[in-house]
């Protein structure tokens, strides 16, 4: 007995459509032409009786225009996104390649999965798992390695991130007043005036402060977007006490990132600060932009318009401690002189 009946319904305009003998769900064929409607039914039934044979003919078809479709597997997909990267980012995706959950699908043939294997992954991993297993899926589609989604967009399990909070001006003072190495004492100001991310400070040169603007400008290491940051006379008192050329902290500076984050865990634990991390410092500065009424488009310039930091900070509802029009005229804004600008603009497209 087939599966799969086929009926019309003249109330619904002559469409064709399908019960399932089973479930006695109705579902429409999307068509009004009898001949395509039977060609769908017997698909359908085909597909029921025979799926075995109905996968082999579908790599049959899809053979004919990538050869390696049923052979490429997971770790094939891994190989091809890390050949396409660079620099940290080559870093973590090869991380990502080592993780255990994915072991599970690491030597299953792609168009032989099943939403089952991915949802496997899922539970077995992390936050950065089901982040990198949805980028790899999404590759696998874009390269025509996939003729259709395993799980559907809206089915992946939401990705929730730890709850990060910024760091406070007295945690802030603690840490500054307890550390004895002046370099790192220094890298924590900077962090804290600039708001920048730990690599993008580590990395600073003397040759990127403009002292006649008292402005900084760099490169972010993430993705190499221009940043062009004024600083303080706060901020311009710590890096007056850094070298005069080349790298302004040469021994944090060749420290690996993660070795940085231990060592302020290290000194936080010291004073007993707990939740907080350098990142801590990025998200505090767009904090204190937020409530001293910083414009948005300001706090892009100065962390990036990428930055999860700015959207976090400004998406909340802050007391925001709105300036007078007077006070914001004199000692707010302040347009650069022509020349300075034109500077600006071509460091810039540079």
């Amino acid at each position: 007995m087939k599966r799969f009946r086929l009926f019309t319904r003249s109330s619904r305009g002559g469409g064709f459509y399908c019960v399932d003998s089973v479930t006695g769900k109705h579902t429409s064929l999307g068509t009004k032409d009898p001949e395509v409607a039977e060609r769908l039914l017997h698909a359908k039934n085909e597909a029921h009786v025979q799926p075995a044979i109905n996968l082999q003919i579908a790599k049959a078809y899809l053979a004919a225009t990538d050869p390696q479709i049923a052979k490429r597997k997971w770790k094939d997909a891994f190989q091809a996104i890390i050949d396409t990267k660079h620099g940290e980012t080559k870093a973590r995706w090869l991380r990502a390649q080592n993780e255990e959950p994915f072991d599970l699908i690491r030597n299953l043939v792609i168009l032989e999965t099943q939403a089952d294997h991915l949802f496997a992954v899922l539970k077995a991993g992390t936050v950065s798992t089901n982040v990198h297993l949805r980028k790899l899926h999404n590759f696998c589609l874009d390269m025509n390695w996939l003729p259709w989604p395993i799980i559907p967009k809206k089915q992946w399990p939401p990705v929730h991130y730890g709850e990060k909070r910024a760091i406070t001006f007295e945690e802030h003072q603690k840490i500054i007043e307890r550390e004895r190495n002046p370099e790192r004492k220094a890298f924590y100001q900077l962090c804290w005036h600039l708001g920048g991310a730990q690599s993008d400070i580590a990395a600073l040169k003397a040759e990127d402060i403009n002292w006649e603007d008292q402005t900084l400008f760099y490169r972010r290491k993430k993705n190499s977007s221009p940043v062009l940051i004024h600083f303080g006379s706060e901020a311009a008192a710590v890096l007056s006490s850094r070298p005069s050329s080349g790298p302004l902290f040469p021994c944090v500076g060749k420290i690996h990132e993660k070795h940085r984050a231990k060592d302020f865990k290290f000194r936080c634990q010291t004073v007993e600060i707990s939740g907080v991390t350098l990142h801590s410092y990025r998200y505090a500065w767009a904090e204190r932009a937020r409530t001293a009424g910083m414009p948005e488009r300001f706090a892009q310039e100065a962390l990036g318009h990428g930055s999860k930091a700015v959207h976090r900070a400004y998406a909340k509802k802050a007391l925001v401690k709105v300036p007078s029009l007077e006070d914001y005229e004199q000692n707010i804004i302040r347009l650069p002189k022509t020349e300075t600008l034109i500077k600006s603009r071509r460091l810039l497209a540079s």
